[in-house]
């Protein structure tokens, strides 16, 4: 008997661990969405999905060109090979970045444009709509977590060790959606700000 109950306490510490990595992944991939929505200011990471065509191939910006941002609200591209330039133009054009590239036949510049504020506020809800499917992930992973250890109560596991399990699975929870919270409140913050 003995043994079983320590089989089933390590069982709900790998159900826990399982449910606080779905939960971070969680919290990862809105800091990635965020990251991806302009905010007014330069931010190299609204080019990471861009692709160019290289020698046959589509490669990522970032291996054909230096990508920095010399100032606020300016973007640079210096290629590595000056031939690049129209590629990489046509590559900003065709893609949903809706920003016009500049270039002077060295370096291509894009201007991040001053948001109004009907563009703010659809942005808000860009990001609250990224933030609600985060917690839906975390809200979901806890499910799971918790269907996991009923199951295991009728495999054996005592209903003090599920009860237990349930109350650090909603500690970490709670971490998690906190996170989320603070991270949309930093993005609030990037959006609004003139």
């Amino acid at each position: 008997m003995r043994l079983t109950h320590i089989l089933y306490t390590m069982d709900v510490k790998e159900l826990l661990s399982s449910a606080e990595e779905k939960m971070g992944e969680a919290v990862l991939y809105l800091e990635d969405a965020l990251a991806h929505i302009r905010a007014g200011k330069a931010n190299v990471r609204i080019l990471d999905g861009l692709r160019v065509s290289s020698y046959g191939s589509m490669v990522p910006l970032n291996n054909v060109a230096a990508v920095n941002t010399p100032d606020a609200r300016t973007i640079a591209i210096k290629p590595w090979d000056r031939t690049m330039i129209p590629v990489i133009e046509k590559a900003i054009i065709n893609s949903d970045i809706g920003i016009m590239p500049d270039n002077n036949g060295e370096l291509i510049r894009l201007t991040i444009p001053v948001l109004t504020e009907e563009r703010r506020r659809q942005l808000m809800k860009q990001c609250g709509k990224e933030e609600e499917q985060a917690k839906v992930s975390v809200r979901n992973a806890r499910r799971d977590c918790i269907e996991k250890m009923k199951k295991a109560v009728k495999e054996g596991l005592s209903e003090d060790a599920e009860k237990d399990g349930e109350e650090k699975l909603q500690k970490i929870h709670d971490r998690h959606i906190k996170q989320i919270g603070e991270i949309l409140a930093a993005k609030e913050k990037e959006i609004m700000t003139v």
